[in-house]
């Protein structure tokens, strides 16, 4: 299959590569200039899915005007990044009445997941377009969940997801800050807490960075302003009230003001520990 492929960050190059060890060719688009290794130079009229896998929805917004017009009618534009429901829908419109199919498909799973095919992608989208996008799911994801048969759902899964990974992260950055003013140190933290009832995903996956001082960032602290940001529009409309949301958001906001916005979102735990007056590793 020939792919473009735009966005080749952390989650992106990873699955870039998977596309391309899997037999396809794949075009890359990155403003860093990074390909993926044995990628190719495509055409967008000769693309017959363009994968977007960037920062937000402005970004792919962006992508997607740059190619309404150059795609070939029948192409499949598969969206990744973490938008609205309501942006989703606008942008299967606008592909639509382009000759295009759309694809609302949200991942996650990290970096390393990325690199093994190994995603977990949330979709939503029309039978055609899940057809045609199929040789991109399967080289890229282990787990395809088909939310809806047209966009929206998968963004509001993705959602859903991001409370729960947002708040595990704020949380596992307080729990280890307040065992340092106890006298447990990250490491003996790292050493219990994954044995215990309390762990979790996200604390297993950030916590060794805290212990190791590694804020290479595979998913950056500013990150979170954005994707919570997002939450709470959505939770607005519905109603409802996110207090935990809230108290999360307002740390990766001090973290981000702290300077910290493009080390790796466990760094929110610094900004934990110089309010307590403590030292991390």
């Amino acid at each position: 299959m020939k792919i473009g492929f735009w966005g080749l960050g952390a989650m992106g190059m990873g699955m870039a590569n998977s596309l391309v060890r899997a037999g396809h060719d794949v075009a890359g688009h990155d403003p860093r200039g990074v390909k993926p290794e044995g990628g190719v130079t495509l055409d967008p009229s000769d693309m017959e899915a363009a994968v977007i896998c960037v920062l937000n929805a402005e970004q792919t917004e962006s992508v997607i005007d740059s190619l309404l017009g150059k795609l070939a009618p029948g192409a499949v534009v598969m969206a990744c990044a973490t938008v609205s429901p309501d942006f989703a829908r606008a942008q299967e419109a606008r592909c639509v009445d382009a000759g295009l199919h759309y694809l609302d498909a949200p991942i996650s799973g990290g970096a390393a997941r990325a690199q093994k095919g190994d995603l977990a992608i949330m979709a939503s989208g029309t039978d055609a377009a899940f057809a045609k996008a199929r040789p991109v799911l399967s080289a890229t994801a282990s787990s395809v969940y088909e939310m809806g048969d047209r966009a929206g759902p998968g963004s509001a899964m993705k959602a859903v997801n991001q409370i729960l990974a947002g708040v595990h992260i704020a949380s596992m950055a307080e729990a280890m800050v307040f065992g340092v003013t106890q006298g447990i140190s990250p490491a003996r933290f790292m050493e219990i807490i994954p044995q215990c009832g309390g762990t979790s995903w996200m604390l297993e996956n950030r916590g060794p960075h805290v212990r190791d001082a590694d804020y290479t960032p595979l998913s950056a602290v500013d990150i979170w302003p954005k994707d919570l940001g997002i939450v709470k529009e959505i939770a607005a409309a519905a109603g409802m009230e996110m207090p935990l949301v809230e108290a999360a958001l307002a740390q990766y906001r001090k973290a981000s003001a702290d300077g910290l916005g493009r080390e790796d979102d466990a760094a929110v735990a610094k900004t934990y520990a110089r309010q307590a007056g403590v030292e991390l590793p």
